[in-house]
């Protein structure tokens, strides 16, 4: 199933949304010209869980920033085009609605504290998986969870086989978040995960969005009393 675009129109531009779209795309270009040097950059700015969890046997201070750096820039490194493409056809699908209910602001600080719960999720599930951990799958499955509870009249354009077809929202997500419910079960146990795509990741990432969207909602306004003259 591949998602086209919803039926919620944004009431304001997705400025938020739009630079992490480009900034993703121009780190991939970046990925791509590194040529022989990548699988070092990988190695370095990927998460790495079982580096992450051991970080004081082999290097000492357990509060070194080093430790922490890729937490924050795995977001942003991608395993290729349709690695790639993929998330950022979701980010734009998904990402400009929740931009608009939250604002600009507390948007970005939602997206980078979901790809932080989803990064430290996939740690504590999957400790001694020596693969990289890269991609904002995570941080974007944090928009979803986030679009289920905000939009869930909504229905998602969606590209199935040969036919399109208007999914409900809620019946999309859910499905979405079942496959990778059951795909992180199975992956228990192995040593590097299945196919080293980070399931857990993407479910922390969802649940942190669920949560998340509630906490990063700018606050009610109280109605406006109209004060009567004297």
């Amino acid at each position: 199933m591949i998602p086209l675009r919803d039926t919620i129109p944004s009431r304001t531009a997705p400025v938020v949304t739009l630079a992490l779209i480009a900034a993703n795309v121009l780190v991939f270009l970046h990925e791509t010209a590194l040529g022989p040097h990548l699988p070092q950059f990988i190695e370095h700015y990927g998460l790495v869980p079982y580096v992450f969890v051991h970080w004081s046997d082999r290097f000492g201070n357990p509060l070194d920033p080093a430790r922490f750096l890729p937490l924050f820039t795995s977001m942003f490194w991608h395993g290729g085009w349709g690695h790639l493409i993929g998330n950022m056809l979701y980010l734009w699908i998904f990402g400009d609605n929740v931009e608009d209910r939250l604002g600009h602001g507390r948007f970005l600080l939602f997206y980078v504290g979901c790809g932080l719960a989803a990064a430290l999720t996939q740690v504590a599930l999957s400790p001694d998986s020596t693969l990289p951990t890269v991609g904002a799958s995570g941080a974007i499955a944090g928009v979803l969870g986030a679009y289920l509870i905000s939009f869930p009249r909504s229905r998602v354009l969606t590209l199935v086989f040969v036919w399109l077809i208007e999914i409900p929202a809620v019946a999309y997500l859910a499905i979405w978040f079942v496959l990778q419910l059951l795909s992180g079960v199975a992956s228990l146990g192995q040593p590097d995960g299945m196919g080293g795509v980070a399931w857990w990741a993407h479910i922390g990432g969802f649940v942190a969005g669920i949560v998340g969207v509630a906490v990063f909602s700018p606050p009610a306004r109280p109605p406006r009393v109209r004060e009567l003259p004297l």
